[in-house]
């Protein structure tokens, strides 16, 4: 089942696309730019220094579609999806997705992040923060394996039929390494711009232990895993082969994931790039262990398992290919088989210089890129409006706009920026917001109305380009 059939059913706000005027003139039948944001009274969070960044961004961009899209994308997150309050003197903020009424760990970090530059100007934004920080760590704790929660634990999961630990509170159980990347990526990136210590609880110290004792146990040293995963679907990539446990592999020091970023099983169990996101966050726990926890047993655990998943990645995870070189494979299983793509989602390929991984100059990732850009790439595709990265996820047909975004965010070529920015103001279907996937030849067929990531994600790649290349705005 998608994701987008799955509606809003809480107070919270809906999509902006619910609560603000039509973008269709009635006599024209054109696109009128009338603002898609929800009014004032009905938006879940307001920041006065976001309102300001709009303003001025927007002041600088010529095209008037593309200034009207990010607009309405780059605030969609505080406007239709925060819960945010105090819970026990301590803030507390609850991020669903969109359409869908539970919180990823991972989408609710990158939906967050691009507003991650201005917390130290705004208080209440750096709460908000803070609140999802203290939320994710009990997630955490709750379940390391599971990728989505309810705020609700006396809430129903539409999964609760799932063959896997389905505890109060879970949504979804698929084991996603980026999941607990993504809450350390976030604890990390809010300590070293505000120099706060506080989110760093017993409890945070807890789940940064829980971390890694996970990690370990998926390498599956032993054979084993406590993991596995059933659910009775019609879909194939819903569950992983071998009765929910995955395909084999031969324990070489990575780590085993079950799911991709698109919550689609992996092919083979070792996620390269999961597993070079996971390596950035094991040195950021380290680095927070030494600095502040003052604990220098989890430091040393943190630091070796880094290293280890990082000689591994070197060894079984870059390889010969026949036509690129030597380049990143997307999935490996440790016996030398290995599958050639990428998947839109984030943690990928392409986002490996996004995350920090690499210079969008290094050699490695620059060969890496040069196949996932080509047609020797079964997940690129080219169609009547537009070329991109797409995702099993979406099947063969679509085309994702956090694809393109991610091909602009990682490009030092001012005219493959200019292209990924056209494409993107070509295909939202006149909606006035990205989406999950469009079919390749006819933009209006798209799926997921309100998908607060990927608008989210668009504004941050605006914010870029003002401050990187204001030019390409003029």
């Amino acid at each position: 089942m998608q994701r987008r059939s799955f509606l809003k059913k809480s107070g919270l706000a809906v999509g902006g696309a619910l609560l603000a005027p039509s973008i269709l003139s009635a006599t024209n039948n054109t696109v009128d730019f009338k603002s898609m944001r929800p009014v004032k009274e009905k938006r879940c969070f307001s920041s006065k220094e976001v309102e300001k960044l709009i303003k001025k961004v927007k002041s600088k961009i010529a095209d008037q579609e593309l200034a009207w899209l990010f607009e309405n994308c780059f605030p969609n997150t505080l406007d239709t999806t925060v819960d945010f309050e105090y819970i026990d003197g301590q803030p507390d903020t609850f991020i669903i997705t969109g359409d869908i009424d539970a919180m990823w760990l991972r989408d609710s970090t990158a939906q967050v992040w691009p507003y991650m530059p201005l917390i130290n100007k705004d208080k209440e934004l750096k709460e908000l923060i803070k609140g999802l920080i203290n939320r994710q760590t009990k997630c955490i704790l709750l379940d390391p394996y599971a990728n989505a929660f309810y705020k609700d634990v006396n809430k129903e999961s539409h999964w609760k039929s799932d063959h896997t630990q389905m505890l109060p509170g879970v949504h979804e159980r698929k084991w996603e390494i980026d999941s607990l990347c993504y809450a350390v990526r976030l604890a990390h990136g809010y300590y070293e711009l505000t120099g706060d210590k506080s989110i760093f609880t017993e409890d945070w110290h807890k789940a940064a232990k829980l971390i890694i004792e996970t990690f370990k146990t998926e390498q599956r040293k032993e054979g084993k895993s406590p993991y596995t995963f059933n659910r009775v679907t019609g879909q194939m990539l819903d569950s992983p082969v071998n009765w929910g446990t995955g395909r084999p592999i031969k324990p070489v020091g990575l780590i085993s994931c079950m799911f991709r970023p698109s919550d689609d099983a992996t092919l083979f169990p070792f996620l390269i790039p999961s597993n070079v996101f996971a390596v950035i966050s094991l040195k950021q726990i380290a680095e927070i262990s030494t600095k502040v926890l003052g604990d220098a047993k989890l430091a040393k655990a943190a630091s070796d398992l880094a290293n280890e998943v990082d000689e591994a990645i070197k060894q079984y995870a870059i390889v010969e290919h026949l036509d690129y070189g030597k380049i990143y494979a997307y999935e490996v299983d440790g016996f030398g088989n290995k599958v050639f793509m990428d998947d839109a989602n984030v943690p990928s390929l392409m986002s490996l210089a996004y995350l920090g991984a690499h210079q969008p100059t290094d050699a490695l990732y620059q060969r890496t890129r040069k196949f996932l850009l080509s047609d020797n790439n079964p997940y690129f595709l080219r169609g009547k409006v537009a070329e991109g990265q797409a995702s099993p996820h979406t099947g063969h047909e679509r085309i994702w706009p956090m694809g393109i975004i991610l091909r602009a965010m990682t490009s030092t070529d001012d005219k493959e920026i200019k292209k990924c920015l056209d494409m993107l103001k070509a295909t939202h279907a006149d909606t006035g917001f990205m989406h999950e996937g469009f079919n390749k030849d006819d933009a209006k067929d798209y799926t997921r109305d309100w998908f607060a990531w990927a608008n989210t994600l668009f504004g941050e790649l605006i914010v870029k380009v003002y401050h990187e290349r204001p030019h390409l705005l003029k």
